[in-house]
């Protein structure tokens, strides 16, 4: 499998409708649903994930495998806050991690981990997790 695949958890899915997804799909194709390890907090109007050591904590996702990641990863990287332009300690961290797919095998995937405390931060089991919230970016445009 390749090395070049993205996991994705929150408004870069498919369902979303935004416009990072469909940046996200001019340089990737959608390979399968997939499920990660971790934790998933709300964090202001959007997700973040964090791993976890509890193997029945799983954040359901969809992983692309990148055609063009020299282009991309940089854009969503900017998107996400994390990287050389942003101060320490960023919002996120771009890492691979194992992601399981829908049909049971595990690959390895860039995920955007959360990078900062969530002791304050309200634990989701999925998102959007509110019927009638109006989410930042998310739904047609």
């Amino acid at each position: 499998m390749t090395d070049d695949l993205l996991f994705v958890y929150g408004t870069l899915r498919r369902d979303t409708r935004s416009g990072m997804h469909r940046l996200l799909a001019q340089y990737a194709s959608f390979l399968a649903g997939g499920t990660y390890q971790g934790r998933l907090y709300l964090v202001g109007s959007y997700p973040g994930v964090v791993p976890s050591p509890n193997p029945s904590a799983k954040v359901r996702g969809e992983v692309y495998a990148l055609h063009r990641p020299e282009i991309i990863l940089p854009k969503l990287d900017a998107y996400e806050e994390c990287g050389p332009d942003f101060s320490e300690p960023t919002e996120y961290l771009r890492q691979r991690q194992a992601v399981v797919l829908s049909n049971g095998s595990t690959c390895h995937a860039w995920v955007y981990l959360y990078n900062r405390p969530t002791d304050k931060l309200k634990s989701i089991s999925s998102w959007p997790e509110w019927p009638g919230v109006e989410w930042p970016g998310v739904g047609p445009t």
